[in-house]
């Protein structure tokens, strides 16, 4: 094996220690979300996103790349949303064709709920990453995570 033979090894590697860190934080975090909440972890992330606008809508594309989902798939999920009344859709003044979404009392009610399971989940996912050796220097170079600030 070359040394380009090596490099590529590597960078594999480290892409699949990565996407075994991500699979155990996001099963954590689906299960606690749902049993606590009945939020899936990508509904969570998009009422999270939702929240950060501090009184402004947000596209649809910027919510399909917030929540790293393709437009279609963002579509569905907003729908589930709405008809659960979490958030809203504002069809865009100037441009018929944009659509904004907005997040309800109802959607940040529930997500002030959640914020402390989804803290909780993270930090525990991460503690129990950090005990196995292949993940634990992955989860070192995540600083501050396992002391996120609380919700206020």
């Amino acid at each position: 094996m070359g040394i380009q033979d090596d490099a590529v090894e590597v960078r594999t590697q480290g892409w699949r220690t990565l996407a075994a860190l991500h699979d155990r934080v996001e099963s954590e975090l689906e299960r606690a979300l749902q049993a606590a909440v009945s939020l899936s972890a990508v509904e969570y992330t998009v009422l999270d996103a939702l929240s950060r606008q501090q009184g402004w809508h947000m596209r649809m594309q910027q919510l399909a790349h917030a929540a790293a989902l393709s437009p279609s798939a963002t579509t569905r999920l907003v729908n589930r949303l709405e008809d659960r009344t979490l958030l809203t859709r504002i069809l865009c003044a100037d441009d018929r064709r944009g659509i904004y979404t907005e997040l309800t009392a109802e959607g940040s009610a529930l997500l002030a709920r959640a914020q402390p399971v989804h803290s909780a989940a993270l930090e525990s996912a991460l503690g129990k990453a950090a005990q196995v050796p292949e993940l634990a220097p992955l989860v070192e170079a995540l600083p501050g995570l396992l002391r996120m600030p609380q919700p206020v």
